[in-house]
């Protein structure tokens, strides 16, 4: 949970309460990428409530990716970013949004509420073509979730804050596990690995942050005792004194997420300080991320990261025909990210994935709706991903538009999997357990059952 803002803070116009459910089944994941940003823009930075223009006869529509670019968290947009960039040239070549060219624009919101604010309400006195939001991290969605609804324009969050679990907004959609159920997942990761001490190692940012408390309870349920728990500053240049209580400490395994070049100081003074051996890493899955593996990979070795290294991750569809789609996107925009490592990890992460999807389910909505109006297109997000009696499933914004061009109703299912929203506008979704190679490959390692995860929640 955001620090500076509690549930009672992230009401809104159209918010309302409800308890939390059992299990959280989808994550925001927070994911590192190239931190020169500004190059991927492919528009201005954004604006107002969109027009609701329904012409075909051309213009441009804006998607702005709101999320920070500097500061603490600076990496955490451009991967966002970049799958904009690719479902925007996927769009284009079908012809666009009733011809509309899609553009992508960053926000930076400096991963801090008192910066994010501001920014967003720039974007909305400075752009009149906005049509969708993506990003929103958990530094920054609590103060600025309240503030994009009550513009009334759709968005699709990356943040994983649980007070999204029990607060409806209209126009907010998330596709990702929340932050309780991916500590739920770290925890499952332990139990099946044997290990009975563990140590905690976390950054001090606000989305990091979120997942220490949770944790901290999964592993008493797990009856697996908490060795040591630091919290790692992330403007930092060295962690020795954290280092030496968790070397100390001797515990089985760290669970981790640290971002930026902490991870990489961090991981390599444990490594010093213990004979030269790295202690076992259960991370988020942040850290399946090519900047992450690139960093790390570096300071203690790609053959030992590989080998004690394991993060929990959503379930992503590799096989059928929307993830061909989706590869084919993302790779057309490649010399637009910069070199951030292995460019194949963003093939599976789920930031990039899932805000692909949402972005396809949106266009698809204007197109339904034959508008690009916020007001009018979204309720046509639940219809479409969800699936109505007699709609047809698609598996790309290409196949979807020339469905509804011949007046048919779409189901789209992404490489993200099927969709199903709940009345929260929450989507649910299986874990898997990753680990790299030394290449810096993702691999699967295993998977995680609900009722896995269900067992410490």
């Amino acid at each position: 949970m955001n620090a500076q803002e509690g549930p009672a803070a992230a009401m809104g116009p159209g918010a309302t309460r409800r308890v939390m459910a059992t299990l959280p089944t989808r994550r925001g994941v927070r994911l590192l990428a190239a931190c020169a940003v500004v190059s991927l823009a492919t528009a201005a930075c954004s604006s107002g409530s969109t027009g609701s223009g329904t012409s075909s006869s051309g213009g441009t529509i804006t998607i702005a990716d709101v999320a920070p670019f500097t500061g603490a968290d600076a990496a955490l947009g451009p991967i966002y970013l970049a799958s904009c960039l690719g479902a925007a040239q996927a769009i284009k070549n079908a012809g666009g949004v009733m011809g509309k060219t899609v553009n992508c624009s960053s926000v930076d919101t400096r991963g801090d509420p008192a910066d994010a604010v501001p920014a967003v309400r720039k974007m909305f006195a400075t752009t009149p073509d906005l049509a969708l939001v993506i990003g929103l991290t958990s530094d920054e969605a609590a103060s600025v979730v309240p503030v994009i609804n009550s513009n009334k324009m759709v968005m699709f969050g990356m943040t994983g804050q649980s007070e999204f679990d029990s607060t409806h907004f209209d126009y907010f959609y998330r596709l990702v596990a929340p932050d309780l159920a991916e500590s739920y997942a770290m925890v499952a990761i332990a139990k099946k690995k044997g290990y009975q001490r563990v140590a905690l190692a976390f950054g001090n940012d606000i989305g990091s942050q979120t997942f220490v408390q949770p944790a901290v309870s999964a592993l008493g349920k797990a009856g697996i005792q908490i060795a040591d728990n630091e919290t790692l500053d992330l403007k930092a240049s060295t962690f020795r004194t954290e280092a030496s209580k968790i070397v100390a400490a001797h515990p089985d395994a760290i669970f981790t997420e640290a971002l930026g070049p902490a991870a990489a100081s961090f991981l390599s003074e444990v490594k010093q300080l213990n004979g030269g051996k790295s202690i076992p890493i259960v991370a988020t899955a942040a850290c399946i991320d090519p900047s992450w593996f690139k960093a790390v990979s570096a300071a203690i070795g790609a053959k030992d990261l590989a080998a004690n290294f394991l993060a929990d991750n959503t379930v992503i569809d590799t096989t059928g025909p929307a993830y061909q789609t989706f590869k084919a996107s993302l790779l057309s925009q490649k010399s637009k990210v910069g070199n951030t490592g292995n460019f194949t990890t963003y093939l599976t992460a789920p930031g990039a994935v899932h805000l692909y999807d949402g972005i396809n389910l949106a266009a698809l909505a204007m197109l339904t709706a034959k508008s690009t109006d916020p007001k009018v297109y979204r309720p046509f997000v639940e219809k479409i991903g969800n699936g109505t009696p007699g709609a047809v499933e698609v598996h790309s914004f290409a196949e979807g538009a020339a469905a509804i061009k011949t007046g048919k109703t779409v189901h789209y299912t992404g490489p993200g999997g099927p969709t199903n929203f709940d009345s929260f506008h929450d989507s649910t979704g299986l874990f898997e357990i990753d680990g790299y190679d030394a290449a810096g490959n993702v691999t699967v390692v295993g998977k995680l059952t609900p009722a896995e995860i269900r067992a410490f929640a």
